[in-house]
């Protein structure tokens, strides 16, 4: 066997603070010194690596010298603990607030995966997106005026519309409801037609055989252009993090990644994470 040297593009803050959240997670699991294959610095290295570079866990497993399973098993608890650093919708929605944005963005993305078909409603591929022509879990991504992602759902499989996606998440709608109560709306693309509100602000969509109007093909091009930059958080997520390219564990997991993801994107950009949430 052969042994060589890597270094992990990422700050050395952000391996420190998932393993205070992993031992802080020890302590309250009351687990005993001496009782884990690796340390709290050595997991969170292992966490960062799958991350980061997408390493397969059986490699993981063969540098840190453990079993696969418990390579699982750390991987996933290192998911669940930034995941729950994750800010939630209202301390986002705040943050945004907080900084003067004028208003928001929702955009969907699917989460390639590489299960095979899983038998769904009607008989339907529950995991295959028609639109983009292979498997995948539905995000809904929240982002601010210059793109950076402030919130993601849980998943959905990649058979449902972003409507339905949006109307699933729990609290979505009346939340944005309630920020374009305090002037500040929501912008989004037609996919979220179905959801036409006081929430959301969408191009007008053009009716066949019905042109639109001067005024209204204006709006439509100062809101698609307002609304594009909404693209750079979904290209943010999966341009740092190879692991939110292709998904190779459990489907239902993928939410729990991107809202780990969004913590870890805080920590390496220097953005600070809402106030309940910094330790």
């Amino acid at each position: 066997m052969v042994t060589y040297t890597a270094v992990l593009d990422v700050r050395e803050e952000t391996v420190f603070f998932l393993a205070r959240l992993l031992c802080l997670r020890r302590a309250e699991l009351g687990t005993r010194r001496g009782r884990r294959a690796l340390g709290c610095y050595r997991q969170a290295v292992l966490v960062l690596r799958w991350f980061l570079d997408g390493t397969r866990i059986a490699q993981l497993a063969c540098d840190n010298g453990i079993g696969k399973s418990t390579a699982y098993r750390a991987l996933h608890e290192g998911i669940d603990a930034l995941a729950a650093a994750a800010p939630g919708l209202p301390e986002a929605i705040a943050a945004a607030k907080a900084a003067g944005h004028t208003h928001l963005n929702l955009d969907g993305t699917v989460i390639r995966i590489d299960r095979c078909a899983a038998p769904g409603p009607n008989g339907a591929d529950l995991w295959w997106s028609g639109k983009h022509k292979h498997h995948g879990g539905n995000l809904q991504v929240l982002s601010d005026t210059d793109g950076w992602p402030l919130w993601i759902s849980a998943v959905r499989p990649g058979r449902e519309h972003d409507t339905t996606c949006a109307k699933a998440a729990a609290g979505l709608m009346s939340a944005l409801e309630q920020a374009a109560a305090e002037q500040m709306p929501t912008l989004t693309d037609l996919g979220y037609e179905g959801l036409a509100g006081p929430a959301l602000r969408m191009p007008i969509k053009k009716l066949k055989g019905v042109e639109l109007k001067e005024d209204q093909r204006q709006y439509n091009l100062l809101v698609r252009g307002v609304h594009a930059i909404a693209e750079r958080a979904n290209s943010l997520l999966k341009t740092t993090f190879k692991a939110l390219r292709r998904v190779s564990v459990c489907p239902w997991r993928i939410g729990a990644i991107a809202k780990a993801a969004i913590v870890l994107l805080h920590l390496e950009y220097g953005r600070p994470l809402p106030a309940r949430h910094t330790a």
